[in-house]
């Protein structure tokens, strides 16, 4: 941004001196006219480049900040999957938590219940695919993220 500031004031400082000449010049203090007229046009040009400079880096920064905004959408998008993923595990720990409380108050008892040991060990089962889905988004991710990194090197 300090570019495009600097820029605009390199730019009317131009635009002050053609019109300083050009006070000059129909006020006829200018004495050799075509100077001026070759110095006016010489502003006009420099006027013309900056304004394009301008333009580039303008239209750079626009770019730059595409690219950003669907960098963040990206993330965005992680995240609400990672926390999807969170959810489902907490969930799933907390039936795998409520079937082995029950499980032990069976077997104080005394009761070897075979559908207790079951309900635990398929609710187990289903703690450890959360978690190993929850390790396969975290993965993928690292990978997108170094996926552009790898490409600029």
């Amino acid at each position: 941004m300090n570019d495009i500031s600097e820029y605009e004031r390199r730019i009317t400082a131009a635009l002050d001196r053609a019109a300083q000449a050009l006070d000059k010049l129909s006020a006829g203090e200018g004495g050799d006219s075509e100077a001026l007229k070759a110095e006016l046009e010489a502003e006009r040009v420099a006027n013309q480049q900056l304004e394009e400079r301008v333009r580039a880096i303008k239209e750079t920064q626009e770019k730059t900040v595409a690219r950003l905004e669907a960098e963040v959408a990206s993330l965005k998008k992680a995240l609400s999957t990672r926390d999807a993923e969170v959810q489902q595990m907490r969930s799933v720990n907390e039936a795998l938590r409520s079937s082995n409380g029950a499980l032990r108050e069976a077997n104080a008892k005394g009761l070897g219940d075979p559908d207790l040991v079951n309900a635990a060990m398929a609710s187990e089962i289903e703690s450890l695919r959360s978690a190993r889905s929850a390790e396969r988004a975290e993965i993928e991710e690292i990978i997108a993220t170094l996926e552009p990194v790898l490409k600029e090197a």
